[in-house]
């Protein structure tokens, strides 16, 4: 202090007795968060203690990130600390949903080893609103099941295939699902894949269609090539065709083969998975070895 007699401190006083710096304090003190309440005959700014418990207020108000601005309405009165900090904590969600695009994009880059251009179409794709994004799926949607629904209005929810919305706070991991996903989706070549295998799993609706004889082949196959799997039964044996016998009875061989192709492509079983991901919950049983094993039994035979 100037003066014991005074109580009053210095900006050098401050800065000791709060561990803050000289230039901080100086430099709030011009902008107005911090004024003097007086100044010594020297013209040194002096402070009271109610200035040391301001500057402690300021201090903890700029840790937790507010700008001067809304510390000096706090200060003022004219805002409550509550009403800044709702306010600050609306921001800082914004905040960290940004930088959580902005790590998901940079690791996928880092992973796929990508160019300029396709970190450019990434970070483009992670960002877009959701109003963007629901566009992209909406499009694919039409294309893939666009006049099938009248003939199976339940089609989108009974093959499953509706796709997964990015969450309000998606991980990392999400945002790297959507943007793969978004790429995949609007590939015409991936378009056309999957409006194949949905004409083909919509033929097995209509008026004489039992309700669920989708799910029920789907069961029939796994019980029956699980079966064979665990009896060691080869896919191009006999005893393979009694199997096919009993799963598909007087079916089209050739039809089927081609259905259980265009469903098994590795770019539908990822599709599946990035939906997984971006749901984030468990995968359902692929059951691949037992397609598999139908799908080489099928091949097998159509051969010979």
């Amino acid at each position: 202090m100037i003066e014991d007699s005074t109580g009053l401190f210095t900006i050098g006083e401050l800065s000791r007795s709060t561990g803050l710096s000289v230039r901080t304090i100086r430099y709030w003190s011009d902008e107005g968060a911090l004024p003097p309440v007086t100044r010594s005959p020297g013209g040194y700014r002096l402070y009271d203690a109610a200035s040391v418990a301001r500057l402690e207020l300021i201090r903890t108000l700029r840790e937790l990130g507010l700008g001067l601005d809304d510390v000096r309405k706090v200060l003022a009165g004219e805002t409550t600390v509550a009403e800044v900090a709702a306010a600050h904590v609306t921001a800082l969600d914004a905040h960290i949903a940004s930088l959580k695009v902005t790590r998901a994009v940079l690791s996928t880059v880092a992973r796929r080893g990508s160019t300029a251009e396709e970190m450019t179409l990434m970070n483009k794709l992670a960002r877009l609103s959701a109003a963007e994004r629901k566009r992209i799926i909406d499009d694919f949607m039409e294309e893939t099941f666009g006049g099938l629904d009248t003939a199976d209005p339940d089609i989108r929810t009974r093959m499953r295939f509706g796709l997964a919305e990015l969450p309000d706070d998606p991980t990392p991991e999400q945002v790297d699902a959507w943007v793969e996903m978004a790429e995949l989706i609007q590939d015409r070549g991936f378009r056309a894949r999957m409006r194949k295998m949905v004409e083909f799993n919509a033929a097995d609706r209509g008026p004489d269609v039992p309700a669920g004889t989708s799910l029920w082949f789907m069961s029939r196959l796994v019980q029956l090539a699980g079966e064979a799997l665990e009896r060691g039964i080869a896919p191009e044996s006999p005893e393979a065709d009694e199997v096919l016998g009993q799963l598909l009875g007087n079916a089209d061989r050739a039809a089927v083969l081609e259905r259980m192709e265009s469903a098994a492509h590795v770019e539908v079983a990822r599709f599946r998975e990035l939906n997984t991901l971006m749901r984030g919950t468990e995968p359902l049983p692929a059951h691949r070895e037992e397609f598999t094993w139908v799908v080489a039994a099928l091949r097998a035979q159509l051969a010979r």
